[in-house]
């Protein structure tokens, strides 16, 4: 019976000391970071040169750690590529890499720098960590050699990573992650054999971690909130802003609206590429968001988050538009091209109304008002179900209201970051076949509209107040995942069609060279030309 008692008042006393020990909120803070790029990055350099680069850019990310832990900052996110840039290829980033060991090894780099053989960042980084009591959230570059037993074994005889670290706030290596989904110029890396589900437990929640394009697909991203079931998404990101649907604020802060976490988002910035948009979202509104094409100075941010975000109802995202009775709007429908996806557009013409577009088995529905109905703007209801061949292959189906870039409405899609018009209100829905639905409304000058919007529970986003500022778009983002693989995606030839137009307009070195409304008009008559060509869909619609 004593002892019954004693085993007892143990056990209250543990949960006592658990519950003491856990935090109910948490300051974050990401840091945009303006990186120092090496001086030659398509030709390898030696280990002493990479190394001073990337002190360089450690020296700048080191004021932004420090600053954070003043200020009470529990964990900080820093940029993908951060430390040493972008733009290699296999051979020149070799010199920048490190063997990253798994961190099941139990492993304080700052104590014990030379366990794992010369590791110089990542002891900087586990000493920045413990010297500041923070966790940190680098990108940096894991090296694994190989052989012929291994039959994907690359010929230089070793895998090359894209990798996001963790050290926590004692300088111990917690987490590593390396990257699943590699963007199109990313040939210096080797994707892993097989997503790497990577999470870590904190006293501030449960978290899980993934870099950049992951971002668009199912694995790791998806598993990590569904089966995982982490309480906050980690992000570093080397984000190209591509309106109007995937500029980084205002995705990743649908994406945490979406998916019902936390997320701490940390891009590049270099606007020469349209790199910026940093954020700390929480599941119903964004804490904090900084976007600036206009200087070239990085960016701390901080905010308080739960620990453990509220659960909110499941969304039905088909329930309500299912229930709205369809406007004919005769032949008025219209196509236009939204980042080379042919949409299905209704002109907005009244100052307020009812419309309704539909495109394959997606209809979008919706209810607006304007404070006044523009002569010098055009807005426009849209509509896709397809799937996206450019810069990967994912199916989307997309509701959308969008301001049009002109008057004409072949500018429908089109790039465009400001404009006049608000909206007294608005409610946007679509007979979506997903769960997995992200919510967007962004005003004028690329801005979100914190506190002005709600999903609710039959799927349909709607405005609490009239906007702020000029819309730019309100629109559903939709992914089906399970039918990424479609008989329709573009054949190798596309892709490296695209790959070297991308390479051409986007992605070369900033030498001065900006993108020109002449060269967005050339890369779409290319694309064009490359869909006719190499579509079998456009090809047996064309005649061809």
């Amino acid at each position: 019976m004593i002892l019954s008692q004693l085993l007892n008042y143990v056990a209250v006393l543990f949960f006592c000391v658990s519950r003491a020990s856990s935090l109910d909120t948490f300051i974050a803070a990401v840091y945009e970071h303006a990186v120092i790029l090496p001086n030659a990055t398509l030709v390898p350099v030696s280990p002493e040169e990479a190394l001073a680069v990337m002190n360089r850019n450690l020296d700048l990310l080191e004021g932004a750690v420090t600053s954070a832990s003043k200020q009470g900052a529990h964990i900080i996110v820093t940029p993908e590529d951060g430390i040493y840039g972008f733009n290699f290829t296999r051979e020149s980033i070799y010199p920048y890499l490190e063997d990253i060991p798994d961190p099941q090894v139990n492993w304080i780099p700052c104590n014990n720098p030379d366990r794992f053989g010369h590791t110089p960042v990542q002891q900087r980084l586990s000493c920045l960590a413990k010297d500041n009591s923070i966790y940190i959230v680098a990108n940096i570059g894991d090296k694994k050699s190989c052989n012929a037993s291994d039959p994907q074994c690359p010929p230089d005889g070793r895998y090359q990573y894209n990798t996001d670290v963790v050290f926590d706030s004692k300088g111990k290596l917690v987490a590593r992650y390396h990257k699943q989904n590699l963007f199109l110029n990313e040939d210096q890396f080797n994707a892993p054999k097989e997503p790497e589900v990577v999470t870590f437990n904190t006293t501030f929640g449960k978290f899980g971690i993934f870099t950049c394009f992951d971002i668009l697909f199912h694995d790791p991203a998806v598993t990590l909130v569904r089966d995982s079931r982490v309480d906050t998404i980690l992000f570093p990101t080397a984000w190209m802003n591509v309106l109007p649907h995937l500029s980084a604020i205002e995705f990743h802060s649908a994406w945490a609206m979406g998916m019902k976490v936390n997320f701490l988002a940390s891009n590049l910035h270099y606007p020469l590429k349209k790199m910026t948009g940093s954020g700390i979202y929480a599941p119903d509104s964004p804490r904090v968001f900084h976007y600036d094409m206009k200087t070239e100075e990085g960016k701390l941010l901080l905010a308080q988050l739960d620990s453990h975000p509220h659960p909110t109802p499941v969304v039905n995202w088909t329930s309500y538009a299912s229930g709205v009775e369809a406007h004919s709007m005769g032949n008025q429908e219209f196509t236009g091209t939204v980042f080379f996806d042919e949409f299905t557009f209704l002109e907005l013409k009244e100052i307020g109304g009812n419309y309704t577009v539909c495109q394959r088995d997606l209809c979008c529905h919706l209810s607006y008002k304007m404070s006044e109905k523009r002569s010098d703007e055009v807005y426009a209801l849209g509509a896709f179900d397809g799937l996206h061949t450019v810069e990967g292959s994912y199916y989307l189906q997309i509701c959308t209201l969008l301001k049009c870039k002109t008057t004409d409405l072949h500018t429908c899609g089109d790039s465009v970051e400001t404009a006049s018009t608000r909206f007294e209100m608005f409610s946007l829905s679509g007979t979506f076949g997903t769960q997995y639905v992200f919510p967007e409304v962004l005003l004028s000058e690329i801005q979100l509209a914190p506190g002005e919007f709600q999903v609710s529970s039959d799927g349909h986003l709607f405005s609490l107040k009239p906007t702020s500022g000029p819309v730019l778009t309100v629109t559903l983002f939709g992914r089906l995942y399970e039918k990424d693989s479609a008989p329709n995606a573009l054949s190798d030839l596309t892709t490296q069609a695209l790959r070297s137009i991308i390479d051409q307009h986007w992605l070369k070195p900033a030498a001065g060279v900006q993108d020109t409304s002449e060269d967005g008009f050339l890369s779409k008559v290319v694309f064009l030309l490359i869909h006719l060509l190499c579509d079998p869909f456009l090809r047996r619609k064309f005649g061809k």
